[in-house]
């Protein structure tokens, strides 16, 4: 209804703009409100609007629909407070300042950039004739946009443009989307398969389709479901008493001639009022984003668009803030907003990497953010004394399995893993047999402990993956190991290494350490301390039951820091804050002094996944509960610095000069900005710690919220930076603090 609800409000600006409104060109929510830069002439006042109808036909067959809007007063939004944050007095931000300019700059692009037809998708604008779209497969279209909102910075106000991508529903005849969901090239022999309609049905649903039986009178709907029965046979009754198949209903009244009769029909109404449509009388609407999950092949296909080397990208953001024209457009003269169409110019430093230690004197310096440990071995060794392998792929013989077994311990052995007399167990699966076949296997070893279960599965394994993992590590306590088929028969040497490196670390060894603490572990290495990561991960967007998931994991082997445990817990639909968290914090510094022979004397926590929107709640709840579960231990209030890290922001840094960019054009790992982009007044800093591979490298985003250990700047950054060095699956650095503990042990 939103587009709808624009379509009225701007014509009752057209026509009463110069008139009633005062001269005022106001700025729309899309919703229920709307704002102007000064008062209008009135308090309250009604207004009739009527749209005219888009499709041509004849008089007596055009809709014209009226509406009544009613405009009245609510409250003036005061800009003292985004005044006092710019000039640099500490508050709160102000969101609802922020949100009117935001809406006004929403309004340029929907309402003055007529000639693109944008479709905007919470803060960003898509269009189909940005370029030509990417077909994905199955119907779906990837398409180019971009974001843009307006941020409080050091600078002043900051106007944030990214690119972006997203996948489309393609228009066009439902018929045809039908056939590219099943990749089939006709219908003309029907569906017999009941699975094929589930995978029509969970396709369609939610979807808004406009009929075509009607001549110009294109209504829309929106499907919720599939019949059970064909056009030919479902029946229902007319107003009349009547009852009639929809293939009759369809021939007599609107002299139309089925030639899908044999398929299911369209239910677009309720259980108490159903409504049933005929396939192939319905087109889909135009601008439909897709939210269902992508397969691995259409986002293999959306890569492709999404992403875009650093120049590529830097000219196309240009592009489109020239495109916009802000400053010429009426509404932003109305609200007087001025956009310099110049990037900000920031100074940044590149930190630098930290000397990691491996087993007895060898040590490293990695470069550009990577390292080699050709001829070293990790520091501490984990012992293989007994594993097995599961095999899920039927193409795969049992000598090839045990030939690959062999060369991983072989792998292993060299890079330091404790593979001496191990005892392999082979075992073979079908797919469907997964939870079966893993407790077999788990009952087969009775009471002796299996240290590793490495699982082969099929280059395309679906949910297999997930199942392993959660029934190995949840269910039954095996720690396991997947790879895929691709890669066991290629063997290559740096994949046997590579997954050699995993298995250590998951088997309770340690890869590598800092080599020097005191610079490595700046105000960590003086005193205990324990270093928390947390995340909750949510269902996707059409998924309105499945449970939120969260994880919090703390550090074990103080002044290391490289091992970790953890605890993962479903908890309610979309909840962002942790439930149980006491219990959880508590828990983990038991075990922290357990491992560490000692107790934590202050608690550093990284706190992923918070909008800033949340930063108060966080304030409010998460951190008096890890102060709860300290003081039930220790009888007294924690030293706590609680950062938050942020990657869903769309703020990029781009180098100056070929001087200060890695080998893809992205900014050189260990590049920190904490000035200008930065908040007016709190401790916040971006950091871009990985090498950039493929596309336009993320900084993640790190706002502390709390720091009572009282770190300096300059620390904090080298203590987050250096930890991204811990990563114990590949010899390269990672993306984010968060990502640093990803082999933590489920209790």
């Amino acid at each position: 209804m939103t587009g709808v609800f624009r379509a009225v409000m701007s014509t009752l600006v057209k026509e009463h703009q110069d008139t009633t409104l005062g001269g005022r060109l106001p700025a729309y929510d899309g919703r229920k409100s709307l704002y102007t830069a000064g008062e209008l002439p009135f308090t309250t006042k009604e207004f009739e609007v009527t749209l005219p109808d888009k499709n041509p036909g004849p008089p007596g067959q055009r809709r014209e629909r009226k509406f009544k809007v009613t405009i009245k007063h609510a409250t003036l939004v005061s800009l003292q407070q985004l005044q006092m944050l710019m000039s640099g007095i500490p508050t709160d931000i102000p969101a609802q300042a922020l949100q009117v300019l935001d809406i006004v700059l929403r309004d340029i692009v929907l309402n003055e950039r007529d000639d693109m037809g944008f479709v905007p998708v919470g803060r960003s604008f898509f269009s189909r004739t940005v370029e030509d779209p990417i077909q994905l497969g199955q119907g779906i279209e990837g398409w180019n946009g971009f974001y843009q909102s307006i941020r409080p910075t050091q600078s002043g106000l900051s106007l944030n443009i990214d690119m972006s991508s997203t996948a489309f529903v393609g228009g066009g005849s439902l018929i045809d989307f039908i056939k590219e969901i099943l990749n089939r090239r006709d219908l003309s022999r029907g569906i017999q398969n009941e699975l094929d309609y589930v995978k029509i049905k969970k396709a369609l649903r939610g979807l808004r389709v406009e009929v075509t039986h009607r001549g110009q009178m294109r209504r829309k709907y929106r499907i919720a479901g599939l019949t059970k029965d064909s056009a030919r046979e479902l029946r229902f009754q007319l107003s009349t008493g009547e009852s009639k198949t929809v293939r009759d209903y369809f021939r007599e009244t609107y002299k139309l001639q089925l030639r899908y009769d044999f398929l299911r029909c369209l239910q677009v109404g309720t259980e108490q009022k159903p409504n049933y449509l005929p396939i192939e009388v319905c087109n889909i609407v135009p601008g439909q984003r897709y939210q269902k999950k992508l397969d691995d092949s259409q986002v293999s296909k959306m890569m492709a668009i999404a992403c875009q080397s650093p120049a590529g990208r830097e000219t196309s953001i240009r592009k489109s803030v020239l495109e916009n024209k802000y400053n010429s457009a009426k509404r932003a003269n109305e609200f007087g907003i001025e956009v310099d169409s110049n990037p900000t110019s920031v100074r940044a430093r590149v930190l630098p990497a930290p000397k990691l230690r491996y087993h007895g004197t060898e040590s490293c310096f990695p470069e550009n953010g990577a390292w080699n440990m050709r001829g070293k071995k990790v520091i501490n060794g984990a012992k293989v004394g007994i594993w097995a392998c599961v095999n899920f792929c039927n193409e795969l013989p049992e000598d090839e399995v045990r030939i690959f077994c062999h060369k991983l311990s072989e792998m292993s052995s060299t890079t330091g893993v404790n593979f001496n007399g191990a005892k392999l167990k082979i075992f073979h699966a079908r797919s469907d047999q997964v939870e079966a076949k893993l407790r077999e296997v788990r009952q087969q070893a009775g009471n002796m402990k299996i240290d590793l279960l490495l699982a082969i599965l099929p280059n395309k394994n679906g949910s297999l993956y997930g199942d392993i993992k959660r029934i190995c590590e949840t269910d039954i306590g095996l720690m396991s190991q997947c790879c895929l088929l691709k890669n066991v028969e290629k063997s290559s040497p740096q994949f046997l290494a590579n997954v050699a490196l995993k298995i250590n670390a998951k088997c309770g060894g340690r890869n590598s350490v800092f080599a020097d603490l005191p610079v490595s572990l700046p105000v960590v290495w003086k005193n205990p301390t324990i270093i928390f990561g947390a995340d909750v991960t949510h269902p996707s967007a059409l998924d309105d039951t499945a449970p939120s998931i969260a994880s919090v994991v703390a550090s074990q082997d103080w002044p290391e820091v490289t091992k970790y445990h953890g605890d993962v817990h479903a908890q309610g639909h979309r909840v962002e804050l942790i439930e149980g968290l006491e219990g959880i914090v508590k828990k983990l510094l038991l075990s922290f002094e357990k491992q560490s022979k000692q107790r934590p004397q202050q608690l550093i926590f990284y706190r992923d996944g918070v909008s800033e929107g949340q930063f108060r709640k966080v304030l409010e709840d998460e951190i008096p509960l890890i102060e709860k579960a300290w003081k039930a231990l220790y009888n007294e209030k924690p030293p706590i610095t609680f950062i938050v890290v942020q990657k869903r922001h769309h703020t990029r840094l781009f180098p100056s000069d070929g001087k200060y960019q890695d080998n893809s054009g992205n900014v050189m790992p260990g590049t920190v900005v904490d000035r200008q982009i930065c908040h007016p007044t709190e401790f916040d800093f971006f950091l871009c710690s990985h090498a950039g591979i493929k596309g336009t490298s993320h900084p993640a985003h790190y706002h502390v919220l709390r720091d009572d250990n009282n770190f300096s700047a300059d620390d904090l950054q080298s203590l987050t930076n250096n930890l991204c060095y811990t990563y114990a699956s590949c010899t390269r650095s990672v993306s984010t603090g968060m990502a640093l503990f990803p082999l933590s042990f489920i209790t």
